[in-house]
């Protein structure tokens, strides 16, 4: 996954294959659930992958 460009307080990050880009909100602490559960979903990946990787 690549960073395609940084805009105010969000990153889009994109890679070939994916639907959608992933947009990560870099100006709120912490990032709202369904943000993340939204960019999982355009991922392809589930809040267990997600748990996983974060170990």
């Amino acid at each position: 996954m690549t960073c395609v460009r940084t805009t105010g307080g969000h990153e889009v990050w994109s890679k070939s294959g994916m639907l959608r880009p992933v947009i990560i909100q870099t100006h709120v602490d912490p990032v709202p659930e369904f943000i993340l559960k939204n960019d999982l979903r355009n991922m392809g990946k589930t809040r267990k992958d997600l748990e996983e990787f974060m170990r």
